[in-house]
C-alpha cells in the first residue's frame, strides 16, 4: 500500500538514491551516465538538503519509493522521480494527485513540468493524467556537450468561472 507524507530531513540520502536510480533510468540513451553520475548525486543531494520541506514522499511497504516537489512553491513540478523496481504500481500516480492536490489548495490554476524529448515513458505517463505539451525547446547542454530536446507540458488545475450574470455566465 502507497503513503503519502511530507519528507523529513533524515529522509535525505534515501530519497536522492530513488532519484538516482530513476534519473539513471531516464537518461539511458541520452547522456554519458558514467560521466555525469558523481554531479547528479551531489545535485540531488544539494537540492534535498535545501529543499526537503517542500517534498512529498511516497513509501511503499514502509520504503521510500518515490518523491515529488515544486521547487519554489509555484505552478512548476521541478521533480517527480519513483524507483525503477517500483514503477507501474501506482506510486507515480499518488504523488502527482497529492502535488496537484497541494497546488489546487494554494490556487494554482496550471501545472507545468518538464522532460527530456526522449524520455518516452515520463511522456506517456503525463499525458494519460492530462497533461498536454506546452512547449518545445532545443538548446545546448555544456555539461553533455550536445543539443537537448526539451518538451514542456501543462495541466490545468482549476477551470475557468464564467463572468456574468445567470447559468452559464451569460
Amino acid at each position: 500500500m502507497t503513503t503519502i507524507r511530507y519528507a523529513h530531513s533524515e529522509d535525505v540520502p534515501a530519497l536522492a538514491e530513488v532519484g538516482m536510480r530513476a534519473w539513471e533510468q531516464a537518461v539511458t540513451g541520452v547522456a554519458d551516465l558514467n560521466a555525469l553520475r558523481d554531479n547528479a548525486r551531489t545535485a540531488f543531494l544539494q537540492f534535498l538538503s535545501a529543499n526537503w520541506v517542500k517534498v512529498i514522499v511516497a513509501e511503499d511497504g514502509g520504503r521510500i519509493a518515490g518523491w515529488a516537489a515544486r521547487e519554489k512553491l509555484d505552478e512548476e513540478i521541478t521533480d517527480l522521480w519513483v524507483d525503477p523496481a517500483l514503477q507501474r504500481r501506482g506510486i507515480g500516480t499518488a504523488l502527482l494527485a497529492a502535488i496537484e492536490d497541494e497546488m489546487r489548495r494554494s490556487n494554482v490554476e496550471t501545472a507545468d513540468l518538464q522532460t527530456h524529448a526522449r524520455n518516452a515513458p515520463a511522456l506517456a505517463f503525463f499525458r494519460n493524467r492530462g497533461y498536454s505539451v506546452n512547449w518545445l525547446s532545443v538548446a545546448y547542454s555544456p555539461k553533455l556537450d550536445r543539443d537537448v530536446e526539451s518538451v514542456g507540458l501543462r495541466r490545468q488545475l482549476i477551470e475557468d468561472q464564467p463572468i456574468g450574470y445567470g447559468p452559464g455566465g451569460f
